[in-house]
């Protein structure tokens, strides 16, 4: 007789499941029952740091004792986190007598559910069971999810002979990263999968563009003409007809999409327009392109705070909102995004106005790339020190006691 399990995927939203035990185990599996909308009821003397976070923060309900077993009394599922066998038997004994399925970490062969490997590639949920052997689980599910993110949507669309059938149009402000596109992150590289419409800012990784589908429309928006106000104009339109016509549209920006991206206008435009925008945030390279190039932007007993600000407009100009004067005054680190043009006037102005000539300085020229490069200099200095290293933008500055932090 064949000993076989069989599938099913519980719907759990608002049915109660007890997990027993604080452990380790516990809190890898209580996030995916709470994703799930259970009624969680947990039981165990002592908590992780990760569950009583949860308890905290009122996801679920905790009873700091031993297991009794009218705690399984009106529960759908039980999931035994101990290893100890007499308690988990214990809790197999009372599940088995009110007919509730029991998953146990300490015997899967006493247990009578058993918990997959997972992976989930958007509305999809793939899960394993490799005969009880987790090991077996895990490789077989990795591998599947190597496959959803090699093949995306035409793995997991509706399709029509072959297409994906019109869901509805709507728009994704996607924050690529600083430069690395192994830095998107998951979400925003799925939903780039998925995309009818793509427009693409100057920065955005190039090979993030090489995998999207033969048939997506790909629009630069680096290329659209007149002055930047009116580009932007033109960018809200496409983003809005595009979603008009029911396609899928992803913007992709460089970073994060509301760290000087102008994400927020294209939201507005889109809202205006009742076209539905999901934001996806970016690793922002304020701070990862330092972090690559060995600068943390805080350092205990060096820096207690960072600020990042837009060096676009100099700071002797009428359309500056930088209040130089203030940042000079403080001591921690200093983060400038598109600043090389006016370098030597910010640094002209914060000596002036108090920051110190040899304060530590560093420029990375297209941080995480295979293009990086690093000078590190002093505040005095380092504008004259980028003209004679021939740096160029896209490039991000440091200011602060920070840049030499790790040198040791």
């Amino acid at each position: 007789m064949s000993t076989n399990p069989y599938p099913l995927g519980l719907r759990l939203a608002g049915l109660r499941v007890v997990v027993v035990g604080g452990g380790a185990v516990a809190t890898r599996r209580v996030p995916a029952l709470l994703d799930a909308g259970a009624d969680v009821l947990l039981v165990a003397p002592e908590l992780t740091p990760a569950l009583r976070s949860h308890v905290d923060a009122g996801r679920l309900r905790w009873e700091p004792r031993r297991f009794a077993p009218a705690d399984l009394d009106g529960a759908w599922l039980v999931q035994v986190a101990v290893d100890d066998r007499a308690a988990a038997a214990e809790v197999s004994a009372a599940a088995a007598e009110r007919r509730i399925f029991c998953v146990r970490a300490d015997d899967r062969v006493a247990a009578t559910a058993w918990t997959p490997a997972v992976t989930r590639h958007g509305p999809v949920t793939v899960a394993v069971l490799g005969g009880g052997d987790p090991r077996r689980s895990m490789t077989v599910r990795d591998a599947i999810r190597a496959l959803l993110a090699t093949e995306g949507p035409r793995l997991t669309s509706p399709t029509e002979q072959g297409r994906p059938v019109n869901t509805g149009g709507r728009v994704a402000l996607v924050g690529a990263g600083p430069g690395d596109p192994e830095l998107i992150t998951v979400k925003g590289w799925r939903l780039l999968t998925e995309a009818d419409v793509v427009v693409a800012d100057r920065l955005v990784p190039g090979l993030l563009l090489d995998e999207l589908r033969s048939d997506v429309e790909l629009v630069d928006a680096s290329k659209i003409p007149y002055g930047p106000s009116r580009a932007q104009e033109e960018i809200n339109r496409i983003l809005v007809e595009r979603a008009r016509a029911g396609k899928v549209v992803v913007r992709l920006k460089g970073g994060d999409p509301y760290v000087f991206g102008r994400g927020g206008e294209e939201l507005l435009a889109c809202a205006e327009a009742g076209v539905p925008v999901t934001v996806v945030p970016g690793v922002t390279s304020a701070i990862a392109v330092p972090a690559v190039a060995g600068v943390p932007v805080t350092h205990r007993a060096v820096a207690h705070e960072f600020t990042v600000v837009s060096g676009h407009v100099g700071p002797d100009s009428p359309a500056s909102l930088v209040r130089w004067e203030a940042l000079a005054g403080l001591r921690g680190t200093l983060v400038i995004l598109m600043g090389l043009k006016n370098l030597a006037a910010i640094s002209a102005t914060l000596v002036a106005h108090g920051r110190p000539a040899d304060t530590s300085a560093a420029v990375v020229q297209e941080g995480t790339t295979s293009g990086q490069r690093v000078l590190r200099s002093t505040l005095g200095a380092v504008a004259a020190d980028v003209t004679a290293a021939g740096l160029r933008p896209p490039a991000i500055v440091v200011v602060g006691d920070v840049v030499g932090a790790l040198d040791s």
